[in-house]
C-alpha cells in the first residue's frame, strides 16, 4: 500500500513493525505463562498421585477390604478437597471411592485412566468435563498388588478455572505493557517526524513564494542538523537572488531614465524631418522608420519604468469611481486607425445590461486595455478579426478580448504573465507588458486569465470587481 508523505510512510513503516515485534512479544509471553502454569499443575499433581501410590503399596499388598478402607480413610483425611478431588478406580475404570461422593459409582473413560490401567505408568488428561462443562485436568497413577498385576488406579482431578483466569490475567497485562509500548512508540515517532516534516513544510512554503517572486524572505533555522544546513543554503540562495535582483531593476531604471532623454530627441526631430518638404524618397522612408522605431523603444522604455516602480514599492494607483465601459470603447476608438491600417476589424459586443461603476484607475486601466490589444494585433493578425465583449456576472465586470490566430503553446501559456517571458514567438517585445497588466489588474483585486479559445486564438479575460473589499 502508499502512504503518501514521509510522515506516513514512517507511520506505516515503522509502527508496523513495532506492533509487529510487540504481537510476537506477547504471543510469546502468553504461551511461556501458559506453558508454566499447566506444567506446574501437572507437575504437582503427578507428585501427589506418586508419593500416594508409594504409601498405598503396603495395603494393597495386604488385602482388598484393608486397601478400600485404607481409601475411604485416605479421602476423608484429604486436606486439599477444596481444590483437588481423588479417586481409586476399578478395573473396569468405575469409580469406587471419591472425595466429592457424587462421583462414586461413575465411569469417567478418560484417556489418562485407560493408559494407566493398559500401560501401568502415570498417565495425564486434560479436557473439559462432560458433567459439568468444565475444564478440568487429571493425572491416574497404577495401583499394583504384590504380584505386580494393576488392582485399580489413583486418580486427581482439579478444575483449571484458576490456572486459566492466572493465564488471562498474565496475558492482559502483556496486552497493556505491548500496547503502552506502541502508543509511547507512536507519541515519540509522531514527534520525531514532525521535527523534520514541520522544518520541510516551512521551507516548502518558502521555496513556493520565492517562485512567485518573493525574494529575500528568509526561513526560521530551528535545528542544527541536516534540515537546518538546507534551511541555511535556502535562506542564502532567497538573499543571493534578491540582491540580484535588485541590482537588475537598478539597471534596467537607471537604463531607462539615460535613454528617455535621446528618444525624445530622436522621436522629436524624426517628426519634424518628416515634414521638411527638401527631404524626399529614400531619406524620408528612413526618417519614418526612425519615427516608428524610436516610438516602440519608447514605449518599451516605459514599460521597463514601470516595471521598476512594480519592484521598488512605488507603484501606486489613483483609485475613482470609474465608468469602466467608457474606458473600455476609448480604448477601442483609440486603436482602431491602427487595426485599420493593419487590414484588420474589431468585433465589440456591449453588455446586455448596464455595467456599473467600479473603483479604479482610469490611466492604468486604460493600459491595461490598450496593452491586451496591441497583443492581440501582434500575435492574431492572421485572423484579420478581434472579438471584444464586456458584461456583468455577479459582483465583477467582465472584458473578453479574442483573437483569431495560431493561439500560444499549452506548455508557454503558465508563464506568458511572467517578467521577461517572450516564448515562442518572433515578435518583437520587453516581454515584461502582460506582467505589469497582471499587477495592475490583481491591485484592483481582480482576475487576468488567459487561455487558449475553442476554435483557434487567444482569449483574455479581465474580471473586475464592482466594489473593494
Amino acid at each position: 500500500m502508499y502512504f503518501k508523505g514521509i510522515k506516513g510512510r514512517w507511520m506505516a513503516n515503522g509502527i508496523a513493525f513495532v506492533i509487529l515485534i510487540v504481537a510476537v512479544g506477547i504471543a510469546a509471553f502468553s504461551l511461556a505463562a501458559y506453558n508454566y502454569y499447566y506444567s506446574a499443575a501437572r507437575t504437582g499433581l503427578e507428585n501427589k498421585a506418586q508419593t500416594a501410590v508409594e504409601f498405598f503399596t503396603t495395603y494393597v499388598s495386604k488385602s482388598y477390604l484393608e486397601y478400600y478402607q485404607s481409601a475411604y480413610r485416605y479421602t476423608e483425611s484429604f486436606k486439599d478437597k477444596d481444590s483437588i478431588e481423588i479417586q481409586f478406580v476399578n478395573t473396569k475404570g468405575r469409580v469406587e471411592v471419591s472425595s466429592y461422593g457424587i462421583s462414586a459409582g461413575s465411569s469417567p473413560a478418560t484417556p489418562d485412566i485407560e493408559n494407566a490401567l493398559k500401560n501401568g505408568k502415570i498417565s495425564y488428561w486434560k479436557g473439559v468435563s462432560s458433567v459439568t462443562g468444565e475444564r478440568l485436568m487429571s493425572v491416574s497413577a497404577p495401583m499394583r498388588h504384590a504380584d505386580g498385576s494393576i488392582v485399580g488406579v489413583m486418580r486427581y482431578v482439579t478444575s483449571l478455572k484458576l490456572v486459566d483466569k492466572k493465564v488471562f490475567q498474565i496475558t492482559v497485562i502483556a496486552l497493556a505493557i505491548g500496547l503502552l509500548v506502541v502508543v509511547i512508540v507512536l507519541l515519540s515517532n509522531i514527534y520525531f517526524i514532525k521535527t523534520i516534516t514541520e522544518p520541510i513544510h516551512g521551507l516548502t512554503l518558502l521555496a513556493k513564494k520565492i517562485a512567485e517572486g518573493s525574494y529575500g524572505i528568509q526561513a526560521e533555522k530551528k535545528y542544527e542538523d541536516e534540515i537546518g544546513d538546507l534551511t541555511d543554503a535556502i535562506n542564502e540562495m532567497s538573499l543571493k537572488i534578491s540582491q540580484a535582483e535588485r541590482v537588475q531593476t537598478e539597471f534596467i531604471s537607471s537604463v531607462s531614465h539615460e535613454l528617455r532623454t535621446p528618444l525624445t530627441a530622436i522621436t522629436g526631430w524624426s517628426e519634424t524631418l518628416m515634414y521638411d518638404p527638401e527631404i524626399k524618397g529614400d531619406s524620408q522612408r528612413g526618417i519614418a522608420i526612425i519615427s516608428k522605431e524610436a516610438a516602440r523603444l519608447t514605449k518599451m522604455v516605459e514599460e521597463l519604468l514601470e516595471f521598476t516602480r512594480i519592484q521598488d514599492g512605488r507603484f501606486n494607483l489613483n483609485i475613482e469611481q470609474l465608468d469602466v465601459e467608457a474606458e473600455l470603447e476609448d480604448s477601442i476608438f483609440a486603436y482602431g486607425e491602427l487595426l485599420r491600417q493593419k487590414d484588420m476589424d474589431i468585433e465589440y459586443t456591449p453588455s446586455s445590461q448596464p455595467v456599473p461603476n467600479i473603483p479604479g484607475d482610469p490611466e492604468r486601466l486604460r493600459q491595461v486595455f490598450l496593452n491586451i490589444l496591441d497583443n492581440a494585433t501582434k500575435y492574431g493578425r492572421d485572423g484579420k478579426i478581434i472579438e471584444v465583449s464586456i458584461d456583468r456576472q455577479s459582483d465583477y465586470v467582465v472584458i473578453r478580448v479574442r483573437d483569431h490566430g495560431p493561439g500560444i503553446p499549452p506548455t508557454e501559456l503558465p508563464f506568458v504573465k511572467k517578467k521577461f517571458y517572450k516564448g515562442s514567438s518572433k515578435e518583437r517585445g520587453s516581454g515584461i507588458g502582460l506582467a505589469v497588466c497582471d499587477e495592475i489588474v490583481t491591485r484592483h483585486g481582480g482576475d487576468l486569465i488567459i487561455e487558449n479559445a475553442e476554435g483557434g486564438g487567444v482569449r483574455v479575460t479581465v474580471r473586475l470587481p464592482v466594489s473593494r473589499s
